[in-house]
């Protein structure tokens, strides 16, 4: 079995240990990566601030892409060497949400993690990933298989925020042409539902957010309309831009604050979608009755609803088209020893996305 290095996060809170730990060879239907590249994402920092609770040591880090170094036995249509983007989409494909097309909402439970420490100690593998290594063990129902022409810290982007911000759109809006839009937060995952809004043909794109700087930003990806959070109710000049309030407003922040005032951005008929994800115990509220009294509704996106086989690819070949915009999220290359630094650049929320580079 290899001995690899990965950040492990020992205690909630702290800094991440740079660690030699040993990879159990890949199991029946797994692959072994061999990673070039990992971003971090703000669901990494709320699980190592232990915002959702979890086990402890671990090993975080879920938007990867490698080449593909080993093969347990069935897997088909992966051979040694294949470029792949890793997701922590980990899919059974019977269980009844497989079976009826969402397997990001996969019931069958997994456990186990190739990682252990070498004294023989476990490290939990979060999010079926941990990906803040330089190599991982995963299910081949969690990797696509790439081209040779994405570079590998591009296509690691694909793993999560692409497709959650882009998926939010096109498969829990189901977004049509000529409808209105407020992306609430010019983050990672609301640029690319911003993206997502102007590939499906929405009228008008509504950024919110806080600073002027992410909504300069959101223009480049194709707001239409920015308007600032910290405005008194700003819905109201959301909704001066629209004419009438949104179809979909979609929430790409863990902030309470964005949830209780999403509803206010709708027009008559519009729904929420909720992607972003507070701390466990946060509460928002909204006047029900006003929902339904206007055919308004709520509803969850995990993961952009994506089939990753799927949606990957037509994201891909949306990229190599230039209709959407992927080198552009990157903020800094940063090595896995820089990766604390990395984790504190993110934290301030400036970065769209920072990225572990692997030589």
């Amino acid at each position: 079995m290899p001995q690899i290095k990965a950040a492990i996060c020992h205690a909630f809170g702290e800094p991440l240990t740079i660690e030699t730990v040993t990879l159990a060879a890949p199991d029946t239907g797994q692959i072994e990566v061999t990673l070039k590249a990992c971003a971090i994402c703000h669901s990494d920092i709320s699980y190592m601030d232990g915002a959702w609770g979890g086990v402890l040591p671990a090993v975080y880090g879920h938007e990867a892409a490698g080449h593909v170094s080993a093969v347990g036995d069935g897997v088909r249509g992966l051979q040694l060497g294949d470029p792949v983007v890793v997701t922590l989409i980990r899919a059974c494909g019977t269980c009844p949400s497989c079976a009826g097309g969402k397997p990001v909402a996969c019931e069958t439970g997994f456990e186990g993690s190739p990682l252990s420490r070498t004294d023989g100690t476990p490290v939990h593998q979060a999010m079926y990933t941990g990906g803040f290594a330089e190599r991982v063990v995963v299910d081949q129902s969690q990797v696509v298989k790439l081209s040779d022409t994405i570079a590998m810290e591009t296509a690691a982007l694909l793993a999560c925020g692409v497709i959650t911000g882009v998926g939010a759109v096109v498969n829990a809006a189901h977004l049509r042409a000529g409808q209105d839009v407020v992306v609430i937060g010019a983050g990672g995952v609301g640029l690319n539902a911003i993206q997502g809004a102007r590939i499906a043909g929405a009228r008008r794109i509504v950024a919110v957010d806080m600073t002027e700087e992410k909504l300069a930003i959101a223009k480049e990806f194709g707001a239409t309309d920015v308007v600032l959070a910290t405005d008194e109710k700003p819905w109201r000049a959301a909704k001066a831009a629209t004419g009438r309030g949104a179809d979909a407003v979609f929430v790409t922040v863990g902030a309470i604050p964005a949830y209780d005032q999403a509803p206010r951005y709708l027009a008559s008929g519009g729904k929420v979608i909720m992607v972003g994800m507070p701390h466990s115990g946060g509460m928002s509220s909204y006047e029900p009755v006003m929902l339904a009294a206007t055919g308004q509704g709520m509803v969850g996106s995990k993961m952009g609803d994506v089939v990753i086989s799927r949606d990957i690819p037509w994201m891909i070949d949306l990229y190599e088209q230039g209709r959407l915009k992927l080198d552009e999220l990157i903020s800094g290359r940063w090595t896995l020893a820089q990766i604390n630094e990395a984790i504190t650049d993110t934290r301030t929320g400036s970065a769209k996305r920072n990225v572990i580079v692997f030589d």
